[in-house]
């Protein structure tokens, strides 16, 4: 140790001080926190450590590394911003995160930062105001401003420094959007100066410490080589790729962009057009991030600060990153636990994964089993050509995984070897996990089922991606019913992030808790609900989907009802939902649903003509829309299959979103109040993940409460007056208005 040894307040801070000759090692680990996190405290102790290490003639230059396993920093400590209460507050916060940062970049010795792991966020935008910064080439190393993600902006200077090191071009693309790059990729752009392998992290920063300081090392940065990397990009799309193909790409200098107002302001009207077109305005982050990098590229730094510091202070207390963050602790929440309610129950490890069914889900959850869980996976399907479609769709994802370069053809190679396929069982002899994804008809699953306890082991559990079918008669008959459960997986399975487990009154906990540490291995968000017809995301579904099918009934025009609920907040609307799933599988789930719930889940009789016209969808390019190869638009011909023919009419578009939105809350609390569901929590990001339902309105409880549960009870009774029993109030939520409480305590 040196002489200089960190004060009281910077180790509570999880910050300690070394010297290594004459370099000062400043290592970064709060102390019982799985990740190292940024708050005001934390400031000021390594402002208090950066005045001293200034003062110290023995300290030459310093190195900043992380003292956790697989993380630098993680950003600021979320819980810390929530404690918020007021605009002006949060804008102080913010200027006073600049300041530690502005004086990190003018210390007069220098300072190089060490990445391993996570550095994202504030994590990021310290690592900026430093003079070098050094990447580990490990895949836990993720480099990036998600601050938009929480409906926020960077709040450290990120939308200064990062423009001004890798040009506004490369830097809108990553903090508008709130992606993270890969450490080769942040080289590439610029935003890190060396790549370098993780047993060798401490002593190369160490090593250009001395050799900036004695002279052997120059600095030399320019923002052309952002800019070239995010050109390579802009051939794949997103926003980088869209202002690139403005005009010539030729003509797009870093004068253009940055010196010359014309070039600016073209640039900015581009990418704020882009912006709206994508959030509908319904996302304020993105926007303001793109306001505090022009004001900053226009009038300075200085200016560009403080504008991040007054739009910072307006997004943290918006109504948006509220419900942005609470979706955040949401999912990290899920992540800590089993699916049960015994903390103590452990998840069996699982070697081997079974998967039955070669169509698009079977193949699906053969990639995420291979690639994510790390798994050997055996596919089986009634034939060669079943088998070869499940074996071709998954390297297909390879081969797209290594042309985006997030694998290598070698490591691409290595997982597809984990994934086989055959006609029979063999090779199921010791799966432990056995996932069906067959047709969705209840007698084929109890005859396959019948067929794996007969090849399986005796502790092997048998999971359906059913997403209708109750577990509970899935599992009558069973010789092991304990085993059985749901694991109701999203099309298309490798980009879809929720997995919804399903139990049924006989499911081992042991069960439960292995599928659900199946799920987060594949990289998903997983709730866990009891069994009933639809379980949960497809019951909240059905009336939703069924309130669109009313409204076409009524004369609504296709394209005037999708864009309604595309501008409440839903990615896609009903009518475009339904070519993707298929009309027909719709129209499979329709009298399950309606067995079980009666007339007021019954599906109106609008669609029949319209597959009985051989009309599934996308799938086979027919459907309520064009699929032609052209622009996509509504196939006309469609109407004649419909009430009022071709004679449409023009309902108000508020309402068309009220009644579907409504008719998916009023169910969500039906299943809460009949304890499908475990919480509401649960049912908001099960609807959010699952369905698509708006992230900014926070989920269907969030929306309630928003509304106020005795405001939400007089819309579905004004409807239920005018339509009939299907708007009937979920008597949970009449009990909630009695008691005149909320979904969420607070």
């Amino acid at each position: 140790m040196g002489a200089m040894v960190a004060q009281e307040s910077e180790v509570k801070q999880g910050l300690s001080f070394q010297l290594e000759g004459d370099i000062g090692l400043v290592v970064f680990n709060q102390v019982d926190e799985p990740v190292n996190t940024l708050s005001p405290p934390t400031g000021a102790a390594f402002a208090a450590l950066l005045d001293r290490a200034e003062k110290d003639a023995a300290v030459k230059a310093l190195v900043f590394i992380s003292g956790k396993k697989d993380s630098f920093v993680a950003g600021a400590k979320i819980d810390f911003l929530q404690t918020i209460k007021t605009a002006a507050e949060a804008t102080a916060t913010s200027r006073d995160g600049q300041r530690v940062f502005d004086r990190l970049e003018a210390f007069p010795k220098p300072v190089v930062a060490a990445i391993h792991g996570a550095c994202l966020g504030g994590g990021l935008e310290w690592a900026l105001a430093c003079h070098y910064r050094i990447a580990t080439d490990s895949p836990k190393t993720t480099i990036g401003l998600p601050e938009v993600q929480l409906g926020l902006l960077p709040g450290a200077g990120g939308t200064q420094r990062l423009p001004a090191l890798i040009g506004a071009q490369a830097a809108l693309d990553l903090i508008l959007a709130g992606k993270t790059v890969k450490p080769s990729k942040a080289k590439r752009l610029g935003i890190v100066d060396e790549v370098v392998p993780v047993p060798i992290l401490r002593e190369v920063a160490l090593r250009r410490a001395r050799e900036l300081v004695d002279g052997t090392l120059k600095v030399e940065r320019s923002h052309g080589q952002g800019l070239k990397a995010v050109a390579q990009q802009g051939k794949k799309g997103g926003l980088g790729g869209l202002l690139m193909g403005l005009a010539n790409k030729e003509m797009w200098t870093e004068v253009a962009l940055e010196d010359n107002p014309l070039g600016r302001k073209v640039l900015f009207d581009q990418a704020k057009k882009q912006l709206r077109k994508k959030t509908r305005g319904k996302f304020p982050a993105p926007e303001k991030a793109l306001e505090a990098i022009r004001v900053g590229l226009e009038s300075g730094r200085a200016a560009g600060l403080e504008a991040e510091a007054r739009l910072f202070g307006e997004l943290v207390v918006s109504d948006v990153s509220k419900r942005l963050v609470e979706i955040f602790f949401a999912t990290t929440a899920l992540k800590k636990e089993n699916g049960t309610d015994k903390a103590d129950v452990k998840a069996r490890p699982v070697k081997k994964v079974g998967v039955l069914g070669g169509g698009l889900m079977g193949g699906g959850i053969a990639y995420v089993s291979s690639a994510l869980q790390g798994v050997p996976v055996r596919v089986k399907d009634k034939d060669d050509a079943g088998v070869g479609r499940a074996l071709k769709q998954v390297q297909g994802i390879f081969e797209e995984r290594v042309k985006r370069r997030s694998l290598t053809s070698r490591e691409a190679a290595a997982k597809m070897a984990l994934v086989t396929g055959g006609t029979d069982y063999s090779g199921f002899k010791n799966v432990d996990v056995v996932i069906e994804a067959v047709f969705e008809d209840l007698t084929l699953k109890r005859r396959i089922l019948g067929e794996v306890e007969a090849v399986t082991r005796e502790d092997c559990i048998f999971a359906s991606n059913t997403s209708s079918i109750p577990i509970t008669q899935l599992a009558e008959g069973a010789r092991r019913p304990a085993q059985i459960i749901g694991m109701h997986y999203f099309s298309p399975v490798h980009k879809m992030p929720l997995l919804e487990i399903i139990t049924h009154k006989g499911t081992a906990d042991w069960v439960t808790a292995t599928c659900v540490e199946i799920g987060k291995k594949q990289g998903k968000t997983v709730i866990v609900v009891n069994d009933g017809p639809g379980f949960y995301t497809s019951r909240i579904l059905a009336p939703y989907m069924n309130e669109a099918a009313y409204l076409l009934a009524e004369g609504a025009d296709i394209a005037e009802l999708d864009r309604a609920l595309v501008e409440f907040g839903f990615p896609v609307g009903p009518i475009t939902l339904l070519d993707e799933v298929g009309i027909d599988v719709a129209q499979k789930v329709a009298p399950i649903m309606e067995a079980a719930f009666g007339k007021r889940i019954a599906a109106p009789k609008a669609f029949d003509k319209v597959v009985a016209d051989g009309r599934l969808g996308r799938k086979n390019k027919k459907g309520f829309y064009t699929y032609d190869g052209k622009k996509k638009e509504v196939d006309t011909s469609v109407y004649e299959l419909l009430p009022h023919g071709r004679e449409r009419k023009h309902l108000d578009a508020q309402e068309m979103a009220e009644r579907c939105a409504l008719q998916m809350v009023n169910e969500a609390v039906r299943c809460l109040g009949e304890g499908i569901l475990r919480s509401a929590r649960d049912g908001d990001v099960g609807a959010i993940f699952g369905l698509g339902f708006p992230a900014f309105l926070g989920g269907p409880f969030r929306y309630a409460d928003s509304l106020g549960p005795a405001e939400l009870l007089r819309r579905l009774e004004h409807y239920h007056d005018k339509y009939g029993e299907r708007f009937e109030p979920a008597p949970a939520l009449v009990e909630k208005v009695k008691a005149g409480g909320k979904f969420y305590p607070g």
